[in-house]
């Protein structure tokens, strides 16, 4: 495995100095790449202590210990304002695994990358500070997507699902969808839905209901993205108002779980598709 530091505009690997002898190594010493912190919410009990309500994660605060050598003096200032550049804006941090997967943190620079010289310094090209970050999101979001697909090609007949049995008519399409989730927290599912369709049903293993009753015409298409909570059509339209009262933008816990996608009035085109990339707590 090895870290990488991702722009819009660069990539640098962080284990070049082992690699090539020269460029930015993160040495012994990263700190935040584990479990992040977090804050529980508890509430007064009328009795002795107190009652859990809920918790949420905190960002992520990650220190990097780099060694930067350059083949001379003024190679150590381009390694430097390279990587000055590199984490002047937004950037990402890639945990990179053996099989060239990885997963992926978008972080800020909150602080570090000075250094005292004679002390952080040897010569005039080899030098070691701590680049401080921050990700407000603190999970990491494996590289790999993983997609499930509902068509009007769905056997239709009696559907059985945990709640109740369905008559599936032919102007509708339904199925279950097994949805695999190997990370270690919950996944957003993405919803495209391609026409015609009308009034969409998504349902969780749980019963959670996500439904949208508007309709679509063949070749118009519905995204409704989860994590964000945006439901827009194929002309970037907003469609949240065609959702049913009380939509739950359910999630895909890890593990495995079987959930149905439904509509009417399909056709031979008609599909509904669910995409997700797992994420993690951790990295190791």
């Amino acid at each position: 495995m090895r870290l990488q530091l991702v722009s819009s505009n660069d990539i640098i690997w962080l284990d070049e100095v082992s690699r090539f002898g020269v460029g930015v190594e993160a040495t012994v010493g990263v700190t935040g790449l584990g479990m992040p912190e977090v804050s529980l919410n508890w509430v007064e009990s009328a009795g002795d202590g107190a009652v859990f309500r809920n918790e949420r994660k905190r960002p992520r605060d990650i220190d990097i210990p780099l060694h930067i050598v350059g083949s001379s003096r003024n190679d150590l200032k381009w390694w430097m304002d390279r990587l000055a550049l590199m984490v002047s804006g937004p950037f990402a941090l890639q945990w990179v695994e053996d099989n060239g997967t990885y997963w992926t943190l978008n972080a800020y620079r909150t602080g570090g990358m000075g250094y005292t010289y004679g002390v952080d310094t040897r010569g005039s090209r080899d030098l070691n500070t701590v680049l401080t970050v921050r990700a407000g999101d603190p999970y990491w979001t494996y590289s790999q997507s993983s997609r499930e697909v509902v068509t009007a090609a769905t056997p239709r007949g009696n559907f059985v699902t945990k709640f109740h049995k369905i008559r599936v008519a032919s102007s509708q399409a339904m199925g279950g969808m097994i949805l695999r989730n190997p990370g270690t927290a919950k996944a957003y599912p993405q919803w495209d839905v391609t026409g015609p369709a009308q009034n969409i049903r998504l349902i969780s293993s749980t019963g959670e209901r996500l439904q949208w009753t508007g309709s679509l015409t063949a070749g118009q298409t519905l995204r409704i993205n989860t994590q964000t909570g945006a439901v827009t059509d194929h002309t970037g339209a907003n469609r949240y108002a065609d959702l049913a009262s009380a939509p739950r933008m359910w999630t895909i816990p890890p593990g495995v779980i079987t959930a149905v996608a439904a509509m009417d009035g399909a056709a031979s085109t008609s599909s509904i598709a669910c995409t997700w990339r797992p994420r993690s707590l951790l990295v190791v």
